[in-house]
């Protein structure tokens, strides 16, 4: 299969950059920009892109990656940051640009033979711009293939002595850019010549081989929830490894409402071999008085791990859905930034976990974990469900976890969820959910005064989950919302509607 291997430099749009070549049916892996040689080579890549990121070349201590990569003769396309890289080791110069370049700008193509195969059915065209600093002085040997208004050495090209390297100065990986697909296409195709041989049906294949050679002939138990990710993995590693695979349904008190049942009755016609494990008390015991999120998660993934241990018989692996952004934002692949929050399925498991992991999905994006259940069989019932945190409404619940705030939770959350559904809203958006917040407000409910409840709303519209918006859901539905949670869920006298994105905030609150 061939691969590409993209190092991170630090972007805001480096997972945007592998989505894309996935899109055009290669496949690709993120690496640090720092990563070893030979950990980039053990991917027998066929071409690498270099990322964008925030430093400066001509900084000191500026991230650069192993000059080694220059020497395999393999196809380089560096993007914006990535040029400046490619630039300053072969020669050139970098400087801080008079007139900084923060949005669309002109792209003019010129014809310089073979190193336009990059801009091959590409016109002139609109362009995503996002840097203060510019190439002001080519390396020996390379050319000019495009410049925009403020960077005259917007698209540059070395074909030479074997070589193919390219840098651009922006973005071709938003959809701001008007041609930047065509151009990776280019890219790819065009100059790596590879092939496109990923896709969802070949990552069914070759997930199943290699969970059939990671297993051997060992027993598996799966942490299944009934979300998309775990039932997904759970049906792949079904496949691979059949009957062998146990699957462990654990109602801890923290589920939606009739989510227990629910699950039970879809996860039962997928044929897997399914044991219900009832832990309400259990889990609900250990977060009594728990405020804080990352504690919260830790104990839920503690937990977790501590019921399946205990159904183990003769099972050696664990199977968790985790995805490409848990990873993401739980270990971050850049270096030294900051954790944002501890995943359950990533940073919530204790170190002497006598299981070992398998996570078959650890490197797709959520839209690809839909195609690859579609294929596999998943009803849409399952695939269509909006993400479910792994500690279920314990991060949903703002403050102390109990019972009686659950439940409270659990008819907000149902109301919220059901008129979606009959306003044809919610498949519109990418998630939605009600979140119960540690705060009592003064209400009037007929002539009586009332201190209670307040329950926020959350929509977003999102593709990954790394970024998000808000939803603009029409003032009318979310009057309607607003007035059936008041009116039927004892204990809240007032709602509210969550207008953040994601950046600044996350998704979930906690």
């Amino acid at each position: 299969m061939n691969t590409v291997v993209i190092l991170d430099f630090g972007s805001q749009y480096t997972q945007l950059i592998a989505r894309r070549v996935r899109e055009l049916g290669v496949y690709s892996e993120i690496l640090p920009y720092n990563a070893p040689l030979e950990k980039i080579l053990a991917l027998q890549p066929k071409a690498l892109i270099f990322s964008g990121g925030p430093a400066s070349v001509y900084a000191k201590s500026a991230p650069m990656p192993d000059a080694r990569l220059y020497t395999l003769n393999l196809p380089i396309l560096g993007i914006c940051y990535g040029l400046q890289v490619i630039a300053k080791h072969f020669g050139g110069k970098v400087e801080l640009a008079k007139a900084r370049e923060y949005g669309r700008a002109n792209l003019i193509i010129k014809q310089n033979g073979k190193a336009n195969l990059l801009f091959k059915h590409v016109p002139n065209s609109t362009v995503w711009m996002s840097h203060a600093d510019k190439v002001t002085v080519l390396p020996a040997g390379f050319e000019v293939i495009a410049e925009s208004d403020n960077s005259e050495l917007c698209a540059v090209a070395y074909c030479n002595d074997g070589k193919q390297i390219f840098g651009l100065q922006f973005h071709p990986e938003v959809h701001h850019t008007v041609y930047g697909k065509q151009i990776l296409a280019n890219f790819l195709f065009e100059i790596a010549h590879l092939s496109p041989d990923w896709s969802p049906q070949n990552f069914i294949e070759s997930q199943i081989e290699k969970i059939r050679q990671t297993v051997g002939k060992e027993r598996v138990i799966c942490a299944l929830s009934g979300g998309v990710d775990s039932t997904v993995a759970a049906t792949l590693v079904s496949r691979a490894i059949g009957k062998r695979l146990k699957c462990v349904f654990v109602d801890n008190g923290l589920l939606r409402k009739n989510e227990a049942k629910e699950v039970k009755a879809a996860l039962s016609s997928l044929g897997l071999n399914l044991k219900v494990v009832h832990a309400a008390h259990l889990f609900l015991s250990r977060l009594e008085r728990v405020i804080d999120p990352e504690k919260k998660r830790k104990i839920i993934g503690k937990t977790f791990i501590e019921v399946f241990e205990a159904n183990i018989s003769r099972e050696k692996f664990l199977v968790q859905g985790t995805l490409y952004p848990d990873v993401i934002e739980s270990v971050n692949v850049r270096g030294p930034s900051q954790t944002i929050k501890t995943h359950h399925n990533v940073g919530g498991l204790p170190k002497n976990m006598k299981l070992k992991l398998l996570e078959p999905l650890r490197e797709l994006f959520k839209d690809e974990v839909r195609e690859v259940g579609k294929l596999l069989g998943v009803p849409d019932s399952i695939l269509q469900r909006h993400p479910f945190p792994g500690p279920g409404l314990a991060v949903r619940v703002i403050g102390a976890v109990s019972q009686e705030r659950c439940d409270i939770l659990r008819e907000a959350d149902s109301i919220f969820i059901e008129e979606l559904k009959a306003a044809g809203l919610y498949d519109k958006v990418w998630q939605a959910f009600a979140v119960l917040l540690p705060i009592q407000t003064v209400g009037v409910m007929g002539d009586n005064r009332t201190y209670e409840n307040v329950v926020a709303l959350r929509a977003v519209n999102s593709t990954d989950g790394m970024t998000a918006d808000w939803s603009y859901l029409p003032h009318d539905f979310l009057a309607k919302v607003s007035n059936r949670i008041i009116n039927e869920v004892r204990g809240v006298n007032r709602v509210v509607y969550d207008v953040s994105s994601k950046p600044p905030a996350t998704i979930e609150w906690e």
